[in-house]
């Protein structure tokens, strides 16, 4: 094959016929990387670190630092003490649990029901519902429809609310729906013919055969209702019934006093009684993240396996 003259060919196979991309890294490649990764996690975890240092800080400890406390100094557990003795944050994260634990429930089993009917071709109404759940990837209801649509059903300053508007993302049932079309119709087959009902094909053959994308769609919700502050900040009226993440806006984010920060112990009290609102602030924060950061690496592993090869089968 002939080339023009005075052009050149750039052939992208090296060292011994290999593709540029699929050769060995050089030292200086494998220094750079080396270093970015570590400007990353330095960017992510050194604010992590400052906000749980300054929570363990005492009064005057957090006063010599001017505010937040980088390098320990003294250690005090007053400001997890003053949260966890029955103030709005102690109800708060109690609400939390309860809306994530339910919620959670809830969605994943309305979602895997859901996903299963729609992955059968010959389900009722199979295709009219489908299309409607494609629909919401490009419409969403909006926020005074839903408000108004919250407030008909009577949900409004009731814990419902923060479950019912959000219980099925179209994300995790399209995810699952691909998922569980691509499972081998073979074992389906055999289960039918052995007379097993829809339910228990679902529960015996399916649900064992996908615990991994299962896990990965149970924790997508978890994460989305422990988060979720927006829905409580619309719908809930009174205080009492508000879950952490709003507390966390409220008293965090805006600067607002903690009701009770100022009857905190003399660990945090005395020349920094006023500079000791920030450790409970701190410690508000850390009680925020906690959670997730011990529930996701027991589920880290199945994402390859659940959502990434549902969504690429699909």
């Amino acid at each position: 094959m002939t080339t023009a003259v005075g052009s050149t060919r750039r052939d992208p196979r090296r060292r011994g016929g290999r593709p540029v991309w699929d050769e060995q890294p050089t030292r200086i490649g494998q220094t750079a990387k080396g270093v970015l990764v570590g400007l990353v996690l330095l960017a992510v975890l050194f604010p992590l670190w400052v906000v749980v240092v300054t929570s363990f800080s005492t009064a005057d400890a957090i006063t010599r630092a001017g505010g937040l406390v980088i390098v320990p100094d003294g250690f005090s557990l007053g400001a997890y003490a003053e949260l966890l003795s029955g103030s709005v944050v102690t109800r708060s994260v109690l609400v939390s649990t309860g809306v994530t634990v339910v919620g959670t429930l809830f969605s994943t089993v309305v979602t895997l029901l859901a996903a299963y009917g729609l992955s059968r071709p010959g389900s009722f109404l199979h295709r009219p519902l489908l299309f409607m759940v494609l629909l919401t990837f490009l419409f969403g209801p909006g926020l005074i429809p839903t408000y108004l649509l919250v407030n008909s059903l009577g949900l409004l300053d009731t814990y419902a609310a923060l479950v019912l508007p959000g219980a099925v993302a179209a994300f995790n049932l399209v995810v699952l729906r691909s998922f569980f079309m691509n499972l081998p119709q073979e074992v389906i087959d055999s289960a039918r013919i052995d007379g097993a009902s829809e339910f228990g094909v679902l529960t015996r053959i399916v649900l064992p055969l996908s615990k991994g994308v299962t896990a990965v769609i149970a924790l997508f919700y978890g994460v989305g209702y422990w988060n979720a502050f927006f829905n409580a900040f619309l719908y809930l009226n009174s205080n009492d019934k508000w879950p952490l993440q709003l507390v966390l806006r409220t008293y965090v984010l805006q600067g607002q006093s903690i009701p009770g920060a100022s009857a905190v112990d003399s660990t945090l009290t005395g020349t920094g009684g006023v500079v000791a609102t920030l450790a409970i602030k701190m410690a508000v924060i850390v009680l925020a993240v906690i959670p997730v950061l011990v529930v996701y690496p027991f589920v880290q592993k199945h994402f390859t396996k659940g959502v990434i090869v549902g969504a690429i089968k699909g």
